[in-house]
């Protein structure tokens, strides 16, 4: 089968990063998947095998998603965002798809709504219609008023016949985050958790304390207290990944203590993960996934700046498994961030989590069942 999937990125990786295991879940299972970025350029990022097309690049202004800038930082003008919408229109019918999936929209990127609505009609104007599938994560950022909510439902009650929603309903289900009504409901396919297969046969060389938060150029607050905290712990390796351009980086390697290592973020992370001491990151769906995975030890310090709840949220969810902490951003700072991080070394890592994490091939299998279901 042909399939299609379109994702924007705004502020960090976590969604593409996501969309791009489905991806390769599709293509494992002989699938010809195309991948379409709106966001920034990611070069870290493994492609092999699909057909991946780069929009002209959006990205927010920070945690402003009403206003989305261009790759040299200017307001995205109208023209640019027409041909970003022709082009995508351009892919789809080169493509032809029997499984379009669209990642986030319409729970999110009303921004960008423009694109994806004539995306969504293109693709029931095809000769042969494809399966037109919603992808979200486990917890969405809540509506903050009810024409949100409207919104999302109209669009999927007109062109969609599915929402794939990326948890394990035992643990946590769309209502956590989200307003379901009846009619939703009945559209819901939980998949399970979507991660990676787990490192395979990581070295037992435990590697320090390793610092992330995510491929966005967010995470300044908590480099500056991991940086002051390796300075109470001189006798601790700690290793920071930092995205975004060299300049970011220098500058925090000038201000670090000599235990500290500042690096690009690398394809090797979750290698990295299973061999650190303890992880201290922010609680994106993707990491969590590796902290699930690995059973490092962690730190988990939510996002929350622009009134973001989403990670606060999903923290409170995992604080009850051991070997795992939180310290909020309002009171983080290296004395807090050093004695958790003392605690939680003197700790054993849990058992890596391995069941409801198979996502990825779960939503291969629910897709092509609803295209076979069609096509009857």
């Amino acid at each position: 089968m042909r399939v299609m999937i379109a994702v924007t990125h705004l502020l960090g990786t976590g969604h593409l990063a996501r969309a791009l295991t489905l991806a390769r879940a599709f293509a494992a299972a002989d699938n010809a998947v195309t991948i379409v970025s709106g966001g920034t350029s990611v070069g870290h990022f493994e492609t092999t095998g699909l057909r991946f097309e780069q929009l002209p690049e959006v990205r927010s202004n920070g945690t402003d998603f009403t206003t989305l800038l261009d790759r040299d930082g200017q307001v995205a003008s109208p023209a640019m965002l027409v041909a970003r919408q022709q082009r995508l229109l351009a892919i789809l019918r080169d493509v032809q798809p029997d499984i379009l999936i669209t990642e986030l929209f319409p729970f999110g990127r009303r921004i960008l709504r423009n694109e994806f609505i004539e995306l969504l009609q293109a693709g029931r104007d095809m000769a042969l219609q494809p399966v037109t599938l919603a992808s979200v994560r486990d917890i969405l950022a809540p509506p903050s008023k009810p024409s949100k909510v409207t919104f999302a439902e109209d669009l999927i009650n007109r062109f969609y016949h599915g929402v794939l929603v990326h948890a394990d309903p035992d643990v946590v289900r769309l209502d956590r985050s989200w307003p379901v009504s009846g009619s939703l409901e009945r559209r819901l396919y939980y998949t399970g958790f979507v991660a990676p297969a787990p490192p395979a046969d990581p070295p037992s060389r435990q590697a320090g304390v390793l610092v992330s938060a995510g491929g966005g150029n967010v995470g300044d607050k908590v480099f500056g207290a991991a940086c002051d905290a390796a300075r109470l712990l001189p006798d601790v390796a700690w290793c920071i990944l930092i995205s975004g351009p060299d300049e970011r980086r220098t500058r925090f390697a000038a201000y670090a203590p000599k235990n500290v290592t500042i690096q690009a973020p690398r394809s090797d992370f979750r290698h990295l993960m299973a061999t650190a001491d303890v992880s201290v990151s922010m609680v994106g769906y993707n990491t969590v996934m590796d902290v699930l995975q690995t059973g490092v030890p962690a730190v988990l310090i939510p996002f929350d700046d622009g009134d973001e709840v989403e990670q606060g949220l999903r923290a409170q969810a995992l604080i009850a498994l051991r070997a795992t902490s939180l310290i909020r951003q309002d009171v983080l700072d290296g004395a807090s961030l050093a004695r958790e991080v003392s605690a939680l070394m003197t700790q054993s890592r849990r058992t890596p989590k391995a069941d409801g994490m198979d996502g990825a091939a779960v939503t291969v299998k629910i897709a092509h069942r609803l295209h076979v279901e069609r096509a009857k």
